[in-house]
């Protein structure tokens, strides 16, 4: 079998190469009229297919090594790290002590990152609250996170509105468009319902690029203003700070709502939805007022970091909440583990954080990721940290009679 596989990988590298023979192997001097062959890239990419090739086909015959053995013990339940309320908690507590000291230690451009980690964490809960827990493929999450955006930017242009007044309203009015959206949708599920949410989403950023009397089109609203504190003025590292704890408490509310959730009677409705729509509904759940409630909780997040973003950029424009931007949420969900609060906030961290501490690979930015999600798509389709299931047994005591 080990030789059959080497000549399949052999097999491989070979074909590859005669494939790229010309891209890699000739070189054309238009100057001199003259051929240069470069032998060596040849064989770099000979070898360098015939190692994936072999650490590909190897990590298939784990992968179905460790399914066989999984199926073989299907009664006894693996002990994952992830499961201890002593780890998770000495985590959290440690992440915790870091972030609340890291904007004193480093630049103002390492805290505006972080800021932007940050949001993206909060857009994550909040659609998977929507594709995690209720099982609902949502493609246009980023037309609530414009609604957000643009709700404080027009109320502050055009009203004067302050931050803290129109936070609360960014949600609300996100969560408002979430449960219109719901009511034609209802019957909808899997891609049918994929396509309409992606449809809403251009239609929004569509709409904010043409009303230009309102939204002042593709030139954006600029001159927003940032959170106040009591009328104070700060300087731009001052601001950034403060910005920088505002999005943090948002972040640890969100996650501590949604683990909340998860385990309340909401929540289990909502993974009832998940597993089995008929079960559910036969089961005595109102589907239509669970799927109400999907959409509202989960877009509701998405206007609040809305509001953040625009006071945190001064500006906005449409070209900020393109399908792209609800590309990289849904696949920050993914790559963490749908359902897992703890998955996203390292499928963010990868997405987002990676890409920043690694700018000398940026031309291959792409490719990594598109490379990282295949990857994980085949051999970790749960994601990274898989949502935590709850399990019962019965357990059968005997039932000891005392005579008389």
């Amino acid at each position: 079998m080990v030789a059959r596989e080497f000549f399949k990988s052999l097999g491989v590298s070979l074909w590859f190469m005669v494939l790229t023979f010309p891209l890699v192997a000739v070189r054309v001097n238009t100057i001199e009229n003259t051929i240069q062959w470069r032998w060596a890239n040849l064989a770099i990419v000979g070898v360098g297919a015939f190692v994936l090739s072999a650490v590909w086909r190897w990590a298939l015959v784990r992968r179905e090594t460790m399914l066989a053995n999984a199926a073989s013990g299907a009664g006894e339940r693996s002990v994952r790290v992830w499961d201890s309320p002593v780890v998770t908690r000495t985590l959290g507590a440690a992440l915790l002590v870091v972030f609340m000291g890291i904007p004193w230690l480093v630049s103002t451009y390492q805290t505006n990152i972080l800021i932007s980690f940050f949001l993206y964490v909060m857009l994550g809960i909040g659609l998977n609250i929507v594709v995690g827990v209720a099982g609902l493929l949502f493609l246009g999450y980023a037309a609530f996170y414009a609604i957000g955006a643009y709700a404080y930017a027009l109320l502050n242009h055009y009203f004067g509105w302050g931050f803290w007044t129109v936070l609360p309203m960014g949600g609300v009015l996100a969560a408002v468009a979430g449960v219109l959206l719901a009511f034609p949708v209802l019957r909808l599920r899997g891609d049918y319902l994929a396509i309409v949410t992606l449809g809403f989403g251009e239609i929004v950023r569509l709409v904010l690029e043409n009303w230009s009397d309102l939204t002042g089109g593709p030139s954006g609203i600029s001159n927003i203003d940032r959170p106040g504190f009591f009328g104070q003025e700060m300087t731009v590292a001052g601001t950034n700070i403060y910005i920088y704890y505002i999005v943090f408490v948002a972040v640890l509310v969100t996650f501590v709502v949604a683990e909340r959730l998860k385990d309340s009677r909401v929540g289990r409705a909502l993974q009832a939805l998940r597993e089995d729509e008929i079960a559910c509904e036969a089961m005595g759940i109102d589907r239509v007022g669970v799927k109400l409630m999907a959409f509202g909780l989960g877009t509701a997040w998405a206007g609040f970091a809305g509001v953040i973003f625009a006071a945190k950029t001064t500006f906005i424009n449409p070209a900020s909440f393109t399908f792209f931007e609800s590309a990289i949420i849904l696949s920050i969900v993914v790559l963490g583990g749908m359902g897992s609060n703890w998955g996203v906030i390292l499928g963010a961290a990868f997405l987002v954080l990676l890409p920043e501490y690694m700018r000398a690979f940026s031309e291959y930015r792409m490719i990594l990721f598109a490379a990282a999600m295949v990857l994980m798509m085949v051999f970790r389709p749960q994601g990274m940290i898989p949502a935590r299931s709850k399990q019962y047994r019965i357990v059968d005591r005997e039932l000891e009679l005392s005579g008389e």
